[in-house]
């Protein structure tokens, strides 16, 4: 029998419902529920690549981690009352899980900071909830800061194995926190504190077993192992609850990623394995197009090919269609992922129903979601019918949430999984009744489709409502990321299409791309509504953001911050000279040498001394910069001028 972990229990069924059964029997508390996270000492918890060695961490180890924290904090932080709010400002690491449990565990309430905040949003936060310390992975804050090796009474490298460690770890005394709290993305004009007692997450529990039992395929493991890729930030309550919460109360497995390059995303789901993924949709959306370009790449034939199996698998009937996927598309797997991903999730955002279509008709399995930093993860498209699979839908509510679209088209969600109370603005919620979620909705036979935020609709110059949701999918071309805006001017508001073009096309080019995007508005029957394009030579998202922030970006344009591009005006030998200088500093980066001393003819290999796995980093931060594969075949590249040139003639892909 394939092991799965569970211990004594047979089945994953009876292994889950033992679980729930003692969280219900034994108290809906923090200290109840690390005492089942726990349970399985044997069990890994967490996975990270350190060179050529995986280094794995048990559950049993990572407790015993805990309570050595727990121990030091209670003696660093002498000074604060029980309940007193503590920070938590780290990114996604066993340090954050082991942390985030001594804070608990020491009787404090933690906050989840936002690691993508701006310090006078999180400054506010903090204020709200009357946080008296952080614990920080380098940032100091004006309160009181403990960095790691503050905590560092004990470690796992201060003698002894893993056993005796975890045999000679205190016990828990006194009582565990009562709440944690979980910041907004800040996408508002206010940064949102959210407030959730282990009741909550009970019940958020208890809705994910209902969730595996009505589909199997996300509790599916790999060789016996269920791996989730730890991509999603622990301190957002997507990645907090769908990702850590719902599985590592079962005792699975986290596997860590090192940075957030692409390369190293497939690199780590390879070699650990990983059999889930969740994720927001620009990561689909940019693996999406990598993966379409690759197969373009291969030729027109095998272009072709592809296009001909994918039509031929949304033709034939569900099973066939599965048995057929697995088999026709496992090469292109090969390219993406692998075979181990078993379930992925999108959430938080928008998702073009044809990417949807395109991974699970390659053979994966990619479900869209619905939650909110103020109700949690209230629903999960679990169909396997392709009609709702792919269609967009984010499912049907869990058990202990309920939805009801108003009269307005805006989605209300009530229940038991809510956030217990909200602090914004100087103001605190508590949950009651209906939660007024802000985003338009509809329903079809009981499944949910989200259709943008409210606060999103522009009032077109006929006084029609545009949903830019439903507008920009119609609006992308090739390499040109869309945002519609409405913008004020001359007392009215007039809808803006902002493409993201790059900084460095020239002047035809630009004229290409407006072109383009004009016959994109045309062919939507919007030529007399988009009243303008403003061409951008920068990212619609800032570091921080990961879907468009239409209320900033909006306020930037009205106030002239956004560099918008007039191919008029452009200058191309400047745009190229910006160009060459960009290409010399990444050559010079992956040479290590200052960037005025290499010229634009100058070889990388005879003249400037650069070996092979030089040459391959500086493509990687090509790719990285432009948007651009540049491929290895033969080394072809070799100087700055060569790459600019390539640069140029393949610029239409790039932003």
């Amino acid at each position: 029998m394939t092991d799965y972990h569970l211990g004594a229990f047979r089945s994953i069924k009876a292994f889950v419902e033992d679980k729930i059964r003692w969280f219900s029997e034994h108290g809906h508390t923090f200290e109840t529920m690390f005492a089942l996270m726990f349970r399985e000492e044997e069990n890994v918890l967490y996975e990270r690549s350190e060179g050529y060695r995986i280094r794995k961490t048990t559950y049993g180890e990572a407790k015993a981690h805990v309570l050595r924290k727990r121990a030091v904090l209670k003696e660093r932080l002498a000074g604060l009352a029980p309940d007193t709010v503590v920070g938590l400002h780290m990114d996604n690491s066993l340090e954050w899980i082991e942390t985030f449990w001594a804070i608990l565990a020491a009787g404090y309430r933690p906050l989840l900071m936002n690691l993508r905040l701006p310090e006078a949003l999180l400054a506010e936060a903090m204020q709200a909830c009357g946080c008296a310390a952080v614990i920080s992975d380098g940032k100091r804050f004006d309160c009181l800061t403990l960095l790691p090796e503050d905590l560092a009474g004990w470690t796992e490298d201060e003698g002894g194995d893993a056993a005796e460690n975890a045999a000679a770890a205190p016990a828990a005394v006194g009582p565990f926190g009562t709440e944690l709290l979980v910041m907004s993305s800040g996408t508002s004009e206010h940064v949102k504190v959210c407030a959730y007692t282990a009741e909550e997450f009970f019940y958020q529990i208890v809705d994910s077993y209902r969730i595996i039992s009505d589909c199997p395929q996300m509790k599916k493991h790999y060789d016996g192992e269920l791996k989730l890729l730890a991509f999603l930030p622990f301190y957002h309550v997507f990645g907090l609850i769908a990702v850590y919460l719902w599985f590592g109360f079962f005792a699975r497995t986290f596997v860590h990623l090192n940075d957030l390059a692409p390369q190293t995303i497939v690199n780590t789901i390879k070699r650990h394995k990983v059999t889930h993924v969740f994720a927001v949709p620009l990561f689909w959306e940019k693996v999406y197009e990598q993966a379409l370009r690759g197969i373009r790449e291969r030729g027109e034939a095998t272009w072709n090919k592809f296009e001909r199996a994918l039509a031929l698998q949304q033709k034939l009937p569900e099973p066939a269609a599965r048995a057929f996927s697995a088999a026709a598309f496992r090469e292109v797997r090969d390219k993406i992922f692998g075979q181990s991903i078993c379930f992925m999730i999108t959430g938080g955002s928008y998702i073009d129903p044809e990417i949807l279509t395109f991974f699970n008709g390659i053979g994966y399995r990619l479900a869209n979601g619905y939650g909110m930093t103020e109700i949690g993860i209230t629903s999960v498209e679990l169909s396997d019918k392709r009609r709702w699979l792919c269609s967009g839908s984010v499912g049907k509510p869990v058990g202990h949430a309920e939805y009801r679209v108003d009269e307005n088209g805006e989605l209300l969600v009530r229940g038991e999984v809510l956030a217990r109370y909200v602090l914004c603005g100087g103001e605190r919620t508590d949950r009651d009744g209906w939660f007024r979620t802000q985003d338009l909705a509809s329903c079809t036979d009981g499944h949910y489709f989200l259709q943008g935020r409210r606060d999103d609709l522009i009032i077109g110059p006929e006084g029609e409502n545009l949903n830019p949701n439903l507008i920009e999918p119609q609006l992308r071309t090739d390499g040109c990321a869309v945002c519609l805006i409405g913008a004020r001017q001359n007392g009215k508001t007039v809808p803006v299409l902002l493409a993201s073009v790059g900084p460095y096309l020239t002047g035809e080019q630009l004229r290409t791309a407006e072109s383009a995007l004009r016959d994109k508005i045309a062919q939507a029957g919007l030529s007399g509504t988009v009243g303008k394009i403003a061409l951008l030579g920068e990212p619609l998202l800032t570091e921080t953001e990961f879907k468009p922030n239409r209320i900033r970006l909006a306020a930037d344009y009205a106030a002239g911050r956004l560099k918008v591009l007039d191919p008029a005006s452009r200058q191309d030998e400047a745009v190229l000279g910006e160009l060459a200088l960009r290409v010399r500093t990444c050559m010079a980066e992956a040479l290590g040498r200052p960037a005025e001393e290499i010229s634009a003819e100058a070889d990388f290999f005879t003249e400037l001394g650069g070996s092979s796995i030089d040459y391959f980093g500086m493509l990687a931060k090509l790719e990285e910069e432009f948007t651009l594969p540049f491929p290895p075949e033969n080394l072809q590249l070799r100087t700055v001028s060569q790459i600019a040139g390539y640069i140029r003639q393949n610029f239409d892909g790039a932003r």
